[in-house]
Parts: C-alpha cells; structure tokens; sequence
C-alpha cells in the first residue's frame, strides 16, 4: 500500500514542467475559485463541461500518465457511483398529479363534434416525468437531475483543487496569495503570517500521508487475526493507532518549529522570505483573457432555469 504514489493528493509535481507550472500562481487561483464558485446557480450542462474541461486541460498539460491515471479513475469511478445511486433514490417528490383533462375522452370529441369546429391537428409532445421504470428501480427527471449535480460537485471540487496544488509549489502559492492579500494590511490583519501559515500546512499534507502509510504497513507485517480479535479488541487496535498517528503528527510539528527558531525565524515580518518575483507574462494574460470569455459563456448559457 503506497498513498503517496496511488493517491498524490496535494502533493506537488516537480519533473516535468509543463505550461500549467509557468503561469503564475494568482492567475491559477482566479481559476480555480471561478471552478468553484461558477457551480453555484449552473445548469446541469455547465457542470458536466467543467468536468470535461479538467479532464481536457489534464491531458493538454501532458502531465505523466502515472500521476493522474489512477487518482482520477478513483474519482470518475466514485462520481459514477453517485450518480447511479442518486438516480434510482427516490426524489422526494411523492405527490400524485391530477390530470387537467377529464378521464372520459369521448367528452372532448362529442362536444368538438357538435360545435362542428374543425382545428388543425396539435403535435403531441412526448413528455414523461418518470424516464425509465422497470422493477424496484425507477428514475425520474429530478433524480437524475440531482445525481448529476452531486457527482459532477464530487469531481469538480476534488480534482481541480488537486490539479492547483499538483502544477504550483507551495512557496508559489504563498507568495501569490499573500499578493492577493495586500489590501487587506490596510484593515491591520496578518497578511505573512497568514501567508506563512499557508505554506507550512501545505508542506505538512506530505508529512501527515507518510505517516499514516508508515502506520497501515507496520500494522499489516503484523499479521494480525482479526476474527479473533472481535469488533472490541479491533476498535483497540485501531485506537492505538490513531494514538500513535496524533503523536507522530505532533512530533513532526515540534521538530519543524525547532527548525524555523534555530534558523532565526522567530517572526515573518523581521525574517521575510522572498519566495518568487511575481510578473504577469504573455501565457498570463491569455489566461486571463480566456478566464474573461470563461465567465461570459458561464453568465450567457450556463444558469439554471
């Protein structure tokens, strides 16, 4: 069991580079909060094609199969659990709808007839509010609705966070958060030690998956009988190592805070690092100026009705 090559989640790929590690880290912020802000109030059209948008923009950036082949086969294959099972729930709408029109149609002919009005014959369009029934299984317009709008959520929210972090160092991301974050030293709030926070957590993601990996080895060379161990002695088992994990986690916390005091960082205002010099390049400003038709084509198309 290897978590930290089936499942990189938050893990940052140095080699190789491609176009998505070169734009710069606010612009790829302002995509990643239009991803997860343009879902609210979208149709369900708009929220398939941000799927298909990331999927696309992944292989584009020709990042190596063996980083995103397995993550998003994981992810597509939940997303499609979702929706199969949000599809045949029922949807809550237990309401019998009585039909405008009177049961007996012979009334409407007999009284056509006798009016001897003539009408131009009206196309009949197939509606049906129940798309498919058969058994115990049966999906409706709006469950199928719903189940698009959860898994598409599921996909969307998870991978392109993970796809920001996965083409962005995380000395970028500080730096360009902590850019964005200027105008707010205006109101006295603190913007590095924000910014600072920021990096030492993303550094921390890496730290927390070892150590859970190194756990779930030691207890699996363990052999342990689980049957006879029973559910009592199992939660005991498991209980020791989410001890053990906590302890280890807190360790590694001390040990990185001894670090930064033995090097002298004892404050970010009085030992500052600067991560990048942040310049906006041609590759941004077209970033930008698609960001722009982005949001127009999701304002013009891509609210619900």
């Amino acid at each position: 069991m290897d978590l930290l090559r089936s499942l990189p989640l938050g893990l940052y790929l140095e080699q190789p580079q491609t176009w998505l590690h070169k734009i710069d880290p606010r612009v790829k912020f302002a995509w990643l909060m239009s991803f997860l802000t343009s879902y609210v109030l979208a149709n369900n059209n708009w929220r398939v094609l941000l799927v298909v948008i990331l999927i696309v923009a992944t292989l584009i950036a020709r990042i190596p199969r063996r980083v995103w082949q397995q993550q998003m086969g994981w992810l597509l294959m939940l997303s499609f659990f979702v929706l199969a099972i949000a599809a045949i729930s029922p949807d809550g709408l237990g309401v019998d709808y009585q039909s405008r029109l009177p049961a007996n149609e012979q009334i409407l002919t007999q009284q056509a007839n006798s009016n001897n009005i003539k009408e131009p014959p009206a196309k009949k369009k197939a509606y049906s509010y129940v798309l498919f029934h058969k058994g115990p299984v049966k999906v409706t317009r709006y469950s199928l609705s719903l189940a698009v709008r959860l898994s598409t959520l599921i996909f969307t929210v998870i991978y392109s966070t993970n796809l920001y972090l996965l083409t962005t160092a995380p000395e970028e991301i500080t730096s360009g958060i902590e850019s964005l974050m200027q105008p707010l030293r205006r109101f006295k709030l603190p913007v590095t030690e924000i910014a600072l926070t920021l990096t030492l957590s993303l550094r921390f993601i890496p730290l927390v998956l070892e150590e859970v990996q190194n756990l779930f080895r030691s207890v699996m060379t363990r052999a342990i009988n689980w049957k006879k161990l029973g559910l009592k002695g199992t939660f005991k088992v498991w209980m020791t190592v989410a001890e053990r994990l906590l302890e280890n986690l807190l360790l590694r916390a001390d040990q990185m805070a001894n670090a930064m005091m033995v090097r002298g960082f004892t404050s970010p205002n009085e030992h500052r690092v600067q991560w990048h010099d942040l310049r906006l390049k041609g590759r941004d400003w077209l970033a930008i100026a698609t960001l722009i038709l982005f949001w127009g084509i999701r304002l013009a198309i891509g609210t619900q009705a």
